[in-house]
């Protein structure tokens, strides 16, 4: 898809829109060093593993909810796209002092926490209700025209949303967001941000819909426990649209 392209509305078209993500499911990274911040998420962030193959690292506090997908990839990764992903807790002050000591983090907002973990990931904590605490709140890109970007997505079935507290556009999926921050994501080589993936019920509905409003599809993957469709998306983030099989049963 031509970067921040806008096409018809699929409600202008005539039908129901069939991009439709239930939930943020996951950030994926490309990390060289994915254990380490395994432990540093396990350890002070509230998660646990979830799921480790020789490929990638599953972290979360809850298997349904909001994760981070960690795949070791040779280092050093770049920026890129990525500005943060941020959690959701409802203490924040509980969830500060379980970080411990030793970080540099900046608190730009009441309710908000922001620091570096390594290789370029930054991860915030954002006081917010929730039933599931570490559960992804947003995750922050940088964008050339983060108005336009925004409209983008909406074609890529997230919904349109008021800027949150920071001020940036911003889609949501699922009671989470996406917020484009004004600048330049670049096209690095070993860029940090693997992928967005949000799930859906059906991911042949959703195949057949990128293929109805030509989509740039960049994968499709049948695996044991997900079914899948990659698309690229503005300023070429790539999102997934990923089915839950029955057998699927992390914990």
């Amino acid at each position: 898809m031509p970067e921040n392209s806008a096409r018809p509305s699929q409600e202008a078209r005539g039908y129901a829109p069939a991009m439709t993500p239930e939930t943020l499911d996951h950030v994926a990274l490309w990390v060289a060093d994915r254990d380490s911040i395994a432990d540093f998420l396990t350890e002070r962030v509230g998660m646990h593993v979830v799921d480790r193959t020789d490929a990638f690292t599953l972290v979360g506090s809850d298997a349904r909810r909001g994760k981070l997908t960690l795949f070791g990839a040779e280092g050093p990764r770049e920026q890129g796209a990525l500005k943060h992903v941020a959690l959701r807790v409802s203490d924040l002050a509980q969830a500060v002092q379980a970080l411990g000591d030793g970080l540099e983090a900046e608190q730009p907002r009441p309710g908000e926490l922001y620091f570096d973990v390594s290789e370029g990931l930054r991860l915030g904590l954002v006081e917010a209700p929730t039933t599931v605490d570490y559960d992804l709140d947003h995750v922050a890109l940088w964008s050339a025209s983060p108005e336009e970007t925004a409209r983008a997505y909406e074609q890529l079935g997230f919904s349109s949303d008021a800027p949150g507290p920071s001020g940036a556009p911003r889609v949501e999926a699922g009671g989470a967001f996406v917020e484009f921050h004004p600048g330049e994501p670049g096209d690095p080589e070993k860029p940090l941000l693997n992928h967005l993936a949000v799930k859906v019920d059906s991911a042949d509905e959703h195949i057949a819909e990128a293929r109805e409003l030509g989509l740039e599809i960049a994968d499709i993957v049948d695996a044991a426990n997900t079914y899948a469709l990659f698309v690229w998306g503005p300023e070429r983030v790539k999102v997934e649209y990923v089915e839950h099989k029955p057998s699927f049963s992390l914990t």
